[in-house]
């Protein structure tokens, strides 16, 4: 029934909007600043470049306006014309002093025109750039903006609205079916569906119920919660996602290397201009000293970052750094950490040992049944098997814990004890030799033991293993489609699990009784042996080898991103999209290689017509048009992703 509404809300979704109030906005100032500041160069070239028209079909008024253009297409030309003097300055060479150059010969042969028209296709192209660019952050904010402005608050087993911006911490409010999560914190009473896709990526609703954490910007598709408040306003996640978004290195290495490479060139090309200058005549000199391609390669490889970043957010992978996503596509080699990685907290049950005279149901039916009313991993993974098995659990007299030894319960005549190994000697209770035996290979295979005993008597053990994440076997698969090349556990726990969970998800090699530091040292190796290596890892034992990795990855989703050192986290707290980054992350160096013959192409051809069709500055700004226009298109392509079972919610 609740999918059945999830789906009607997803229907009704796609087509209205909630009013709502920027939580999370992501206030990205250089960029509205770059907005200004180019609209207002443009506006002054366009005005210079319309006078310089007038100037030339009406002469009565040539002088006035030959004066006033000059003076405002000065004023346009200063901040490169200063540029230009401090490379030469400091004896360097670089994209800079082309563009300084372009202007100080327009202005010395007259062509104010030209330089009137290049410095509006400049400023134009600018402009466009950096309002995508703006609107690409206000994508990535407009994915969380889901607040009403005003909520309920229980106050004195009362609801009463209240604003939004009045709600503290401890407080406790209610929402509603339909209605958006307004803060972070825990459910105190109630069950909800809620679809969390905004900010995990999952394509199905969760299941929240008393004890568990709900953020904000989450929408309630069917059910009612009470919720204690935790977070509010810019502590919410979901505003420091915003946050690290407005953070986020949209430079890539692809991009310093073409404007390295365009400064390098620098030189070369005011030689051309020379040679130029003395075969061909000034015109051509100045289309060849604007052929650098800098200025290109700086507008539109930053603006596929944002585009792809912004289509990674929407999949529930937040990204901080852009060269982290470009640097992943050449990953060869991938590290998992084996513990929360790997596997999931809740465990699984391995196998039901029995001592003589029991059968393995009634070893399991006692256990379900001390085990009933808690909620930690091991407690939940017994009763999902009584569950499985269909018995039927009755109902205890009397229950007490004892946490880190085990539970005792009182039912009818009995007394049931349920628990480690040390429990059971704190209560003077013999192991049978099956059971001692049991604990012996059990702790070689990496598993534990849950001993069962009824007035005073053990009767059996329920041994756990660790529960290996549904999506990870297709994920491998899907992994070497990919091309990678070695695929590797890293683990603190002993050989013999570590070797059965790597032979089980067919991996390359593992690495085994693996303390912290030492997780470095093996990213470090496998550097030298000249691999480009990712770490995928959810612990803070992780994070030196996070560090010294190419790429990591971390997995501890919503909760911690503001103080994740991954440049890469999946919000989802599972693997189910490390596959579709890898997509995109192929799409980023598509799309950066391609921006990059882009931004060459227009200016090659340029220099070459300039001594075949004589072509001047004005042919070269038209060719720089279509080159910018083709490569803000290549900027949003984004790719086709792959479909497979590992993109699923389990």
């Amino acid at each position: 029934m609740g999918i059945k509404i999830f789906k009607k809300y997803r229907k009704q979704r796609d087509t209205t909007t909630i009013k709502s109030q920027k939580i999370a906005k992501v206030k990205d100032s250089t960029v509205n600043e770059a907005v200004e500041r180019e609209s207002h160069y443009l506006k002054v070239t366009t005005i210079a470049a319309g006078i310089l028209a007038i100037r030339n079909v009406y002469s009565p008024l040539a002088l006035p306006l030959h004066f006033i253009s000059v003076s405002l297409i000065i004023y346009i030309v200063t901040p490169a014309l200063k540029r230009g003097e401090k490379l030469i300055r400091q004896k360097k060479s670089g994209n800079d002093l082309l563009v300084s150059t372009s202007a100080f010969l327009c202005l010395a042969t007259n062509q104010l025109f030209t330089l009137s028209i290049g410095y509006c296709w400049y400023f134009w192209g600018s402009k466009l750039i950096a309002k995508t660019q703006n609107h690409s952050k206000k994508m990535l904010n407009n994915i969380f903006e889901q607040h009403s402005k005003t909520v309920w608050l229980l106050k004195d087993n009362v609801e009463i609205e209240v604003p939004l911006e009045t709600l503290n911490i401890n407080e406790i409010v209610v929402v509603n079916t339909g209605e958006v999560v307004p803060i972070d914190g825990i459910v105190t009473a109630g069950m909800a569906l809620i679809d969390q896709q905004a900010l995990t990526g999952e394509s199905q609703p969760a299941e929240k119920e008393i004890g568990d954490e709900v953020f904000a910007s989450t929408v309630i598709i069917t059910g009612k919660i009470y919720v204690k408040i935790e977070k509010t306003g810019k502590e919410t996640t979901v505003s420091k996602i915003g946050q690290i978004l407005n953070r986020a290195v949209v430079k890539t290495d692809t991009q310093t290397r073409g404007e390295n490479w365009a400064d390098s060139i620098a030189l070369p090309i005011l030689g051309l201009t020379t040679f130029t200058l003395m075969t061909v005549g000034y015109f051509g000199a100045t289309a060849v000293v604007t052929s650098g391609f800098g200025s290109s390669i700086r507008m539109l490889a930053p603006l596929g970052v944002l585009n792809h970043i912004n289509l990674a957010t929407q999949q529930g992978i937040l990204i901080k750094d852009g060269r982290a996503l470009e640097k992943l596509s050449h990953v060869d080699t991938i590290l998992f950490d084996k513990t929360g990685t790997l596997t999931i907290e809740q465990p699984e049950i391995a196998q039901i040992i029995v001592c003589d005279g029991y059968q393995e149901d009634e070893v399991l039916k006692y256990a379900a049944t001390a085990e009933n009313k808690l909620t930690h991993p091991i407690a939940k993974a017994i009763i999902n098997k009584a569950t499985e098995s269909k018995l039927t659990l009755p109902t205890i007299d009397h229950s007490k814990y004892q946490m880190g030894y085990g539970v005792t319960v009182t039912l009818e005549d009995k007394l049931i004890h349920v628990g480690s190994i040390r429990f059971m000697a704190t209560e003077r209770m013999t192991l049978p030799a099956k059971i001692e035996e049991a604990i012996m290979i059990s702790h070689n295979e990496g598993n534990s033991l849950v001993i069962v005993a009824v007035n005073h008597q053990i009767i059996g053990a329920i041994e756990l293993q660790a529960s290996i994440r549904p999506e990870v076997k297709q994920m491998v698969k899907t992994l070497r489609q990919f091309g990678i090349k070695h695929i590797a556990i890293v683990s603190g726990d002993h050989e013999q699990p570590t070797k059965k969970l790597a032979n089980s998800l067919d991996m390359d090699s593992y690495f085994y009784e693996v303390l912290p530091e030492n997780k470095a040292q093996i990213v470090e190796q496998l550097q030298q042996e000249g691999k480009v290596v990712c770490f995928v890892g959810d612990g803070i034992n992780d994070a030196i080898a996070m560090k010294k990795a190419d790429v990591s990855i971390s997995l501890k989703g919503a909760s911690s991103i503001a103080t994740d050192i991954a440049p890469i986290v999946l919000m989802n707290n599972g693997l189910s999209h490390l596959c579709q980054l890898f997509d995109i992350s192929r799409s980023l160096n598509t799309t950066l290689r391609n921006a990059l013959k882009i931004a060459i192409t227009p200016n090659i051809i340029t220099i070459i017509c300039v001594f075949i069709l004589h072509f001047g500055r004005l042919e070269g700004i038209v060719l720089d048009a279509i080159g910018l226009s083709i490569g803000i298109v290549n900027a949003k392509k984004f790719p086709k992703h792959r479909k497979s079972s590992v993109n699923k919610s389990p």
